[in-house]
């Protein structure tokens, strides 16, 4: 597999047709370069809100009830860009609707034979959870993509090992990270987040962000960071466990992906935390003991 992780330039479309064009302008730069999936950030939905009247998309709040009605086309929208391309895509998160005023950030995935399905996010962010309309997700799951399993981890969520460890368990070999930080700290625990699930699970990690200004609106204010794709720091596999990554202005971070190679590096690994992790299970490692 090849798999393109975006660095998004946030921009303000005029409508939903512009925003549709500049999504299969930067879908077809990945296909042309060879990829077979493609990852776009947290949040990216949210760049529809320039389309509000400036009062609207303001408001948070206001701005999601307003994107609302854009649900049907926006999923339209990527399940023919998925069929259009042959990418199996996953086009950041929309905040949806799922009742009673209550938001769920949630993560699409489209595959070129028309499957689709979702993850929410299962942690919040502070910033989240003050809103007082978000909830996170109760459910954990994992999908086929180009003949290999996935889950995703929205942001904050690939900084938690269990939930990842039980996508992995179900046979994901492979972890879509959408992330969205404004913030240099932030950039950084999502990175180190996904070093880690790499290194726990010996799996590859594809995470993508949002990049650029846009003042006009709450959530995607500021952004920070670079998409990269991980690996394990083992032998045959780079040892800072970066396969691919953006600078300044790159659109995308292009890796291929040899699944058969990735298992095989169990037999021969300096480590193999996947294969130990039961280790740590133990029902006396547990709880510490206080050793006066």
């Amino acid at each position: 597999m090849r798999i393109a992780v975006a660095k998004y330039r946030i921009d303000a479309p005029a409508d939903f047709d512009a925003f549709a064009n500049k999504q299969r302008g930067l879908l077809g730069e990945a296909r042309r370069a060879g990829a077979t999936c493609a990852v776009l950030p947290e949040y990216l939905a949210l760049e529809l809100s320039a389309t509000q009247a400036p009062a609207v998309r303001a408001d948070l709040i206001a701005s999601l009830a307003a994107l609302q009605p854009l649900t049907d086309a926006w999923q339209a929208l990527y399940a023919d860009l998925a069929r259009e391309t042959g990418l199996v895509l996953q086009p950041g998160t929309f905040l949806t609707d799922v009742g009673n005023g209550r938001y769920r950030n949630r993560a699409w995935w489209f595959t070129p034979d028309g499957r689709r399905g979702f993850q929410d996010k299962l942690q919040l962010t502070a910033f989240e959870k003050q809103l007082g309309v978000i909830e996170g997700g109760d459910a954990l799951t994992v999908f086929a993509a180009g003949g290999v399993r996935a889950g995703i981890a929205i942001c904050y969520d690939a900084e938690f090992p269990l939930p990842v460890r039980a996508q992995c368990e179900a046979g994901a070999r492979l972890l879509l990270v959408p992330s969205c930080t404004d913030t240099e700290a932030g950039a950084t625990r999502v990175r180190v987040g996904c070093l880690a699930r790499a290194l726990e699970n010996r799996l590859f990690v594809a995470q993508s962000v949002t990049a650029g200004l846009a003042e006009w609106s709450p959530a995607l204010d500021v952004n920070t960071g670079e998409a990269a794709v991980y690996a394990p720091m083992d032998r045959g596999l780079p040892a800072d466990g970066v396969l691919a990554m953006t600078r300044g202005g790159e659109a995308w971070a292009i890796a291929d992906l040899d699944f058969a190679a990735l298992d095989a590096s169990r037999a021969t690994a300096q480590v193999a935390n996947d294969r130990d992790w039961p280790g740590q299970e133990l029902p006396s490692l547990r709880r510490a003991r206080l050793v006066d």
